[in-house]
């Protein structure tokens, strides 16, 4: 992830990709042209990166030329095109191929098109390493095109936002969501899970998804969702992880101004682990932690046994019930401890003491990521 200015942007396309993509633009279009001479014209500021590896890597004669127009204010392409450096050379009757670095909406193709119309050119053809086709909104014929790729604002090989990032080697994307924090948040049964949950979606603004009351949700209100799911708990088989990740997706879209959230419940295989990892990132954003609540199995089920005098459940009154519980939790956490561990994301905290003394714990590892 780099900043430039106020805006973060992550990797999205390495100096390898590019380099192979135009290198393979360099081939198709010799090919074209044939014995011809042709003129390549690069867009400035913009294309001067494209222009300069692709020239090299063209395997025969060629010339070489820069307009300049600007179209661009901050991360949006304008209509207003300005012609700031123009044509020296007389073009009549040779063929001109433009290199752009990008095409999006197509506004700067209008002004090339009338350019080259007065230059009577034998043929203009248009080449460009990436682009947009769900922000294209002209009918000018792409002729040589690198990359499609969605119509977010990318950063890198001459691309710049207000000035910076043009010198970078690779192509960085925004990152829609600027600052949000992301947890998966564990812990063996009776260690407080769901009250400190309660006190840190309070403290952080955060939205805690608890996998079992977004299943509970969607079953009462008969979603289509809740229904599918239903249909395979009613045969006595395992909801599909797509299933719940389509839940978690929706309870995300819901709320996707949010700072950020708390997933309780999930993920609980590695599997499960790589689906939310795909789905925060389909979001323009990531999982920061996994924080589990460590308890002495003792102590657990001491609070267990305790809690099962009042909350009526059945499994918190039978002491082999209750160890049956903690050794299932710590045989899916194991998993995924080694998952998180390798990323440098997991979080062991002690779960023993008062309230308050546990959610300090808690506060002073998200307060670091």
């Amino acid at each position: 992830m780099i900043k430039l200015h106020d805006k973060y942007f992550k990797p999205f396309i390495s100096a390898k990709e590019i380099d192979d993509v135009i290198q393979r633009l360099a081939i198709e279009i010799a090919e074209d042209v044939g014995d011809e001479i042709p003129v390549f014209v690069g867009i400035l500021n913009g294309s001067f990166m494209v222009v300069s590896d692709f020239v090299k890597k063209y395997p025969k004669p060629c010339e070489v030329t820069f307009i300049k127009l600007a179209s661009y204010e901050g991360v949006k392409s304008t209509e207003d095109i300005q012609r700031l450096i123009g044509l020296t050379q007389d073009l009549t009757g040779r063929t001109v191929i433009i290199l752009e670095d990008i095409i999006d909406t197509g506004n700067t193709l209008t002004e090339v098109h009338r350019i080259f119309k007065n230059e009577e050119v034998k043929s203009l053809k248009i080449a460009t390493l990436f682009y947009k086709p769900e922000a294209y909104k002209k009918d000018y014929k792409l002729h040589y095109v690198g990359i499609e790729i969605p119509n977010k604002f990318i950063v890198g090989f001459g691309l710049d936002y207000d000035g910076l990032g043009r010198n970078l080697p690779e192509i960085y994307q925004i990152k829609e969501t600027q600052h949000m924090t992301n947890l998966v948040l564990f812990g063996p049964p009776g260690a407080g899970k769901g009250t400190q949950a309660d006190f840190l979606k309070e403290k952080y603004n955060l939205i805690h998804i608890s996998t079992g009351d977004v299943f509970r949700y969607n079953i009462k209100n008969e979603t289509a969702l809740g229904m599918l799911a239903k249909s395979y708990m009613d045969k006595g088989e395992l909801v599909p992880d797509q299933v719940t990740i389509d839940m978690l997706n929706a309870e995300v879209e819901k709320n996707a101004d949010a700072n950020g959230f708390i997933f309780d419940g999930f993920p609980r295989t590695n599997a499960q682990a790589e689906s939310l990892n795909e789905l925060m990132d389909s979001k323009d954003s990531q999982i920061n932690a996994m924080i589990a609540l460590e308890v002495d199995d003792e102590i657990l089920v001491e609070r267990l046994l305790s809690r099962g005098k009042t909350s009526g459940r059945a499994d918190d009154a039978d002491e082999s019930i209750i160890r049956n519980r903690i050794a299932e939790y710590y045989n899916k956490t194991a998993i995924l401890k080694d998952f998180y561990s390798a990323q440098n994301k997991y979080f062991g905290v002690d779960g023993v003491g008062s309230i308050d003394d546990i959610t300090v714990r808690l506060s002073t590892v998200i307060d670091e990521l």
